[in-house]
C-alpha cells in the first residue's frame, strides 16, 4: 500500500512495484490522475492496481481506507507512507492552523496510516514499512520550515517505530530523497537558476529521476534488505 501514490514519486512507486508483480494498492485525492495511472499499468499486461480516494488528513478516512485495502488483499507486507505537500511559505505567513494543516499532510498520517496497518504487518510476519522523510532538514532547505519540520520528525518517528516493532518482524526504515525532477518540480520550482544549484551541490552532475528513489524502495521492501531496519538513506546525488 502507497500513499500518495497518483502522481510524482508516487506515481513511479505503484508503476515500480506493480511492474515487480505486486499486488498494489495506492491512495490519494487526485481521482483523475490516479485512474489513469491505474489504467496505464492493466493495459500494459501487469495487475491493475487497486485505487482508493482518500484525504490523509481526515483519519476517519484513512482508517477506512486501509480497512478496505486490508479486507481486499486479505493481509499487508509493505507499506510506503509517501503522502506529502512540499508547499513553500515564509516564517511570517505561518499561521497555527497552517501549522497543523501541513503537519497533518506531512508528518501526522504516517504514525496513524501505520498503526492501521499494524495489525496486518504484524500478522505478514516479514512486514516491511518505508517512510518518506527528504534532505530537506539536513541541507538545510529554506522557505518551507513547517515542511522541513515534518520531514526531520519522520526520522524520528522511523528510528522509534523500527525498535517498538521489530520484535514482530516488521522493519521501518527512511528514504531521504534529494531534488527528485518529478513533473510538479519542474512545473512549480525548476527555474535556471535552482537547477544550477542544485547541479553545483551534487557530486553527481545530473538531474534524479523518481525511478531512482523507486529503486531504493523496491529493495527495502524486499527480503534483500531483512537486516535493515531503523536506518536513513539518501538518495540525492551527493548533495548532503
Amino acid at each position: 500500500m502507497i500513499t500518495g501514490g497518483a502522481t510524482g514519486i508516487g506515481e513511479a512507486l505503484v508503476t515500480g512495484f506493480a511492474a515487480q508483480g505486486a499486488r498494489v494498492a495506492f491512495l490519494d485525492i487526485q481521482d483523475q490522475a490516479a485512474a489513469q495511472l491505474a489504467e496505464r499499468i492493466a493495459v500494459s499486461g501487469l495487475p491493475k492496481p487497486i485505487f482508493l480516494h482518500c484525504d490523509m488528513t481526515d483519519l476517519d478516512e484513512v482508517r477506512s481506507s486501509i480497512a478496505t485495502v486490508i479486507e481486499s488483499f486479505a493481509g499487508l507486507d509493505v507499506l510506503v507512507n509517501n503522502a506529502a505537500n512540499d508547499q513553500r511559505h515564509t516564517i511570517e505567513e505561518v499561521t497555527p492552523e497552517l501549522w497543523d494543516n501541513l503537519m497533518a499532510v506531512n508528518l501526522r498520517h504516517q504514525f496513524f496510516v501505520t498503526q492501521a496497518a499494524l495489525p496486518a504487518l504484524k500478522q505478514s510476519g516479514a512486514g516491511s514499512i518505508v517512510n518518506m522523510s527528504s534532505i530537506a532538514w539536513l541541507i538545510p532547505g529554506v522557505g518551507m520550515s513547517v515542511y522541513i519540520t515534518a520531514k526531520a520528525g519522520i526520522v524520528g518517528l522511523t528510528r522509534t517505530l523500527a525498535h517498538e516493532i521489530g520484535k514482530y518482524n516488521i522493519r521501518v526504515n527512511a528514504i531521504l530523497p534529494g531534488a527528485i525532477l518529478t513533473e510538479k518540480q519542474r512545473r512549480l520550482w525548476i527555474t535556471p537558476e535552482y537547477s544550477a544549484e542544485i547541479l553545483a551541490n551534487q557530486a553527481i552532475k545530473r538531474h534524479l529521476v523518481p525511478e531512482e528513489v523507486v529503486r531504493m524502495a523496491l529493495f527495502l521492501a524486499a527480503d534483500d534488505s531483512s537486516a535493515i531496519t531503523g536506518q536513513s538513506h539518501i538518495v540525492d546525488g551527493g548533495w548532503v
